[in-house]
Formats: structure tokens, C-alpha cells, sequence
């Protein structure tokens, strides 16, 4: 396992093995089945080109009203429990004594991207975001603390891990593209994404 520093996000190359990445979506199936991927749609109406859903007291959502987090999925139920293997990953590198309240899971297809944002929705900046890569390379950005600027991008790869924590907690981040078909560990190819993060 290799470990980058890259604008303070610390990146944990390889951090989970083949083996690791195969239980992590063994232990995601249920969560899916209860809680289905769906498209968000942005509050100027625009839909997103990822799918999502959530696991954990909240998801976050969005849709004409805004973003936010919310204790129920858009269909009314409950959103399912954290799994325990993802939560290992989290008390393994946050380094916190608490755990997350939202596990966000991206759905990367082919032409997916996601635009530079800031993580800005939760009540505390001072937990980090712990984000896994599950599936086919994806090209990361990294921006500054405010929009503009040079960025500087990076493969992600399939068991890879990010933490933004600490001056790169607000720095803005996307993904570009992915390289669809590029790992076999989703039959249909495509990335997920799990972003472990504190909500409240």
C-alpha cells in the first residue's frame, strides 16, 4: 500500500485487497435492494448523471428544493443501517471517536462525472470525509479552497481510500471521467463511490 499526500487529501493506494473489495459489495447488495440507487436532481432542475443512494440516521439528497440531509430515502422508507465492513475502513482511518451518521454511495456509469464541489452539507467540518473507490479508475480533481485556480487530477483505482480531513476538508474535488470496463469487480462495469461522512 502506497499513501499520498496530494493538497492535504491523504490517499491510501491499494488500501483494501481484492478480497476486501469483494466483501465490501457483498455487503452493500442488501443496502441497495432497501434502499435503491436513484437520479437526484439538482435545485436548478438539471438531473445528475450519477446515481445514489444512502446508508447510515441520514442520505443526502437533492432535488428543486435544495441540498440536505434527510433521515428517509426519496421513496419514504428508512434508510438502511452502515455496514460493518465499511465502517472498519472509516475506524481505521478517520482516526475519530465517533462514527458516520451518512454513508453517501455514488453510482458512476459510463458517461458519469461530477462537477468541482465542496462537501459543505454537514453541521461539524472538523470530521473528516472518508471516501472509497469500488470498481473502474476514476480520474479525481482537486482544486483550491475557492472556485478557480489550477487543479490537479489523479487516477483512483478499485480498493483506493481518501480521507479529507483537516485544510483539505473544503477544498473543492470532482471526478472527471471513468475508464468503464477497466476492473471487473461490478459485472456491468461502473464505479462506486462511498463517502463516510458526519453529519450532524
Amino acid at each position: 500500500m502506497v499513501r499520498l499526500n496530494v493538497r492535504g487529501f491523504e490517499i491510501h493506494k491499494s488500501f483494501l485487497d481484492p478480497a476486501a473489495q469483494a466483501a465490501l459489495i457483498e455487503a452493500l447488495k442488501p443496502v441497495l435492494k432497501a434502499a435503491p440507487l436513484f437520479t437526484p436532481t439538482v435545485p436548478s432542475g438539471r438531473k445528475m448523471s450519477v446515481r445514489m443512494t444512502s446508508a447510515g440516521k441520514l442520505g443526502w439528497v437533492s432535488d428543486t428544493q435544495g441540498y440536505r440531509y434527510q433521515s428517509d430515502h426519496p421513496l419514504g422508507q428508512r434508510w438502511p443501517q452502515i455496514p460493518s465492513k465499511v465502517l472498519e475502513v472509516w475506524r481505521d482511518l478517520a482516526g475519530g471517536v465517533r462514527d458516520p451518521d451518512c454513508c453517501l454511495i455514488n453510482y458512476y456509469g459510463e458517461e458519469a462525472r461530477m462537477g468541482l464541489h465542496q462537501d459543505k452539507d454537514e453541521a461539524d467540518f472538523s470530521f473528516p470525509v472518508v471516501s472509497i473507490s469500488l470498481g473502474d479508475d476514476g480520474l479525481f480533481r482537486i482544486g483550491q479552497q475557492a472556485r478557480g485556480g489550477k487543479t490537479e487530477s489523479i487516477w483512483l483505482n478499485s480498493g483506493d481510500v481518501v480521507v479529507m480531513g483537516g485544510p483539505a476538508r473544503l477544498t473543492y474535488h470532482g471526478l472527471d471521467r471513468i475508464r468503464f470496463k477497466s476492473s471487473r469487480l461490478l459485472p456491468k462495469g461502473g464505479r462506486l463511490n462511498l463517502t463516510l461522512r458526519v453529519a450532524t
